[in-house]
């Protein structure tokens, strides 16, 4: 009985140390890349980079997730998910110290480091917790798909009071998320030696034929979770810069910025469980579209401070539920768990090629004509290609 009692104590600990894991990972996967959007004014101005190289610093960590995708999997059928994510965050922490430093060549280095990282966190983090919680795996992805929102927009909104309030300037302020990554490093060294031997075999769930590439739906599904993931990248860079051209200050920008992603967390919570009770997820689609739409439309076409907020609320609304909309068709369009680990892994490869132009383009169509008036049409045309997508992966159908 006193062993039942303490196996009962030791499960329970490791549960609690494991869901604690999950979340500290979680807290990891934006805040290197949000945090840098409200500082790129002070990057620029102390580094002289040009709108274009910037957005090509914004771009980097999306292009390695589109390479690192395929590898993290493989990676870790050779050493185990646990030792793989460890490796990954001590690779995400190096990155963000050398990407403090202030020169052209370790600021695109460091970047690279992050991207590595948060790619290993990215691909191993749904494996896992469909490997330690197969019955509450629609939960935990909730969990930690808010907390990823939630850390994502606590960097935005603090990245220029920690730079210019607290005087630690944006070398200082973009450190500071080397914390979270230290806390999660110490909780998966502890979990490590609890490793109960249940490793998922990602090898063994990776078909190696090429079907998936052949399926219009999966490409389908891959633009959608693209180009979704092309407007949050490049809300991220650029939103700060546009209201600052709006007449705001860069504090009052990144706090805003900070307001959409807080929007965002209810519906990036909820929307996984209203798409699971619904055979066909179009009009889920159509609507969060349809809040983009009318979120940028309002930064083109207003400039009161009423129709900003309106705005961004809209933005926040769309890029909230688009994410994890996108996350549930990979589940609801597969038959089983061969399916959805391939289609994983075919729309981040794909996805996160659309995403990385975004940052990079609009840079460049901003340096070309000194207007945001020209980027902000061609998100409102992004967000119709979303629609367009998003409708057409949302029906009742399997790859």
């Amino acid at each position: 009985m006193e062993l039942l009692k303490s196996y009962t104590q030791t499960k329970s600990t490791y549960i609690f140390w494991l869901v604690t894991g999950i979340i500290l990972v979680a807290f990891n996967l934006r805040p290197a890349i949000t945090s840098l959007g409200p500082l790129v004014g002070m990057i620029q101005e102390d580094v002289g980079l040009a709108h274009w190289s910037t957005g090509l610093l914004m771009s980097l960590p999306l292009l390695v997730f589109s390479i690192m995708s395929p590898i993290v999997p493989k990676l870790a059928n050779r050493l185990t998910n646990e030792v793989t994510l460890l490796i990954g965050l001590f690779t995400l922490l190096i990155g963000i110290g050398l990407r403090s430093i202030p020169m052209t060549f370790f600021l695109f280095t460091g970047t690279l480091f992050i991207g590595v990282g948060i790619a290993v966190g990215n691909v191993l983090l749904p494996a896992i917790a469909k490997d330690k919680f197969p019955q509450h795996f629609g939960l935990m992805t909730s969990v930690y798909s808010t907390s990823m929102g939630l850390f994502a927009s606590l960097a935005s909104g603090v990245s220029v009071p920690l730079a210019d309030g607290m005087h630690l300037g944006w070398q200082g302020a973009l450190i500071v998320w080397g914390i979270p990554a230290v806390l999660a490093i110490l909780v998966w060294a502890f979990l490590f030696k609890y490793n109960h031997g249940s490793q998922t075999d990602i090898k063994r769930l990776s078909s190696k034929s090429n079907q998936i590439w052949r399926s219009p739906l999966a490409w389908q599904i891959a633009i959608f979770m693209g180009f979704q993931s092309f407007l949050f990248y490049v809300t991220i860079s650029w939103l700060p810069e546009i209201l600052h051209s709006q007449g705001m200050s860069m504090e009052k920008a990144g706090w805003l910025l900070s307001i959409t992603q807080i929007v965002g967390l209810p519906f990036s919570f909820f929307i996984p469980v209203i798409a699971g009770r619904f055979q066909s997820q179009k009009w889920i689609a159509f609507l969060l579209s349809l809040c983009s739409i009318i979120g940028y439309g309002g930064l083109l076409l207003g400039s009161s401070y009423p129709v900003l907020i309106a705005s961004i609320i809209f933005i926040g609304m769309a890029l909230g539920g688009i994410f994890p909309l996108s996350l549930t068709y990979i589940g609801l369009r597969t038959k089983n768990a061969s399916q959805a680990a391939e289609l994983s892994g075919m729309a981040q490869s794909t996805g996160y090629i659309l995403a990385a132009a975004g940052p990079f383009f609009i840079g460049y169509l901003f340096d070309q004509t000194h207007l945001w008036t020209v980027p902000l049409s061609a998100l409102i045309l992004i967000s119709l290609i979303v629609m367009v997508f998003g409708m057409l992966a949302g029906r009742n159908r399997h790859v």
